[in-house]
């Protein structure tokens, strides 16, 4: 049988390879392998709380209460549950939203210098942001966005240079970032995807010639007369670039959940 233990290591692994379905999986298996356990549905609720979705988050709740039921000073369901708890609409789910301060006041009480502490304490943080800080955060997020693709598009550029457009099976699986850029390049493989490995390949300088064509298509829009001012269709150099950062995220996509679906097979079968 196996122990709690190594059910708690495979949930740590599979959440920080940001498979929570495979965790809330993990964390279920063990709970019916080997009973109720308050670290169990902490992992359990923590599978369902980072998705951030309505419904995701009404079954975090019932578990974070069923492991408080179980242990009321266990750190890592308290610290989860009033973070869950602090992101929650107060007009929404008030009982929820209300529930924040008497979780983070017992959690300080046990352990003030404590991870979870700390953790919970940025997290009340971020819950007292004003509008500007939240419109802030937004443009850092789209900014981070953009910099994950552009960060995509290099190492798509250094895996064709390398492997000359060819995909890379003898590349370490056990290694989370080799595995997804080797699955993204057997995905980008073909003469099909020619054009979105050329423009992945050479994307800054895509960006710049397109805006620049986007100029002087608008420009010569309306000097000719076609339009009075600025026209959708000098914008429909973009297209062709955007189709090519959709291709990339979903492609990226694609290989971080198979390399989940990798992961979790051989943690189960490691345990067993």
């Amino acid at each position: 049988m196996t122990t709690c233990e190594a059910y708690q290591d495979r949930c740590e692994q599979l959440f920080l390879a940001g498979g929570n379905a495979a965790v809330r999986r993990a964390a279920q298996e063990a709970l019916d392998e080997l009973g109720p356990e308050a670290d169990l549905y902490c992992w359990l609720a923590l599978g369902h709380a980072a998705e951030d979705d309505d419904d995701h988050d009404d079954d975090a709740e019932k578990a974070f209460r069923a492991g408080l039921a179980l242990d009321g000073n266990h750190l890592g369901l308290l610290a989860g549950y009033a973070e869950l708890c602090l992101r929650a609409d107060s007009f929404e789910h008030p009982g929820r939203a209300a529930r924040a301060a008497g979780l983070s006041r017992h959690l300080k009480e046990l352990a003030p210098r404590s991870r979870e502490a700390e953790k919970l304490a940025a997290a009340e943080r971020w819950a007292r942001r004003g509008y500007w800080d939240d419109i802030r955060m937004q443009t850092a997020i789209r900014t981070v966005a953009g910099r994950d693709t552009e960060a995509q598009a290099r190492a798509l550029a250094e895996d064709l240079a390398q492997g000359n457009g060819l995909a890379t099976p003898d590349a370490d699986t056990t290694d989370r970032e080799a595995a997804v850029r080797a699955a993204t390049m057997a995905e980008l493989s073909g003469p099909w995807n020619a054009p979105v490995r050329l423009i992945g390949r050479y994307r800054t300088a895509a960006w710049s010639i397109c805006f620049l064509l986007c100029f002087l298509t608008n420009t010569l829009l309306r000097q000719t007369g076609v339009v009075a001012s600025i026209s959708l269709w000098g914008w429909v150099w973009l297209v062709p670039l955007l189709l090519v950062d959709r291709r990339f995220a979903a492609v990226r996509k694609e290989a971080e959940a198979g390399h989940i679906a990798r992961l979790e097979a051989e943690l189960a079968s490691g345990s067993r």
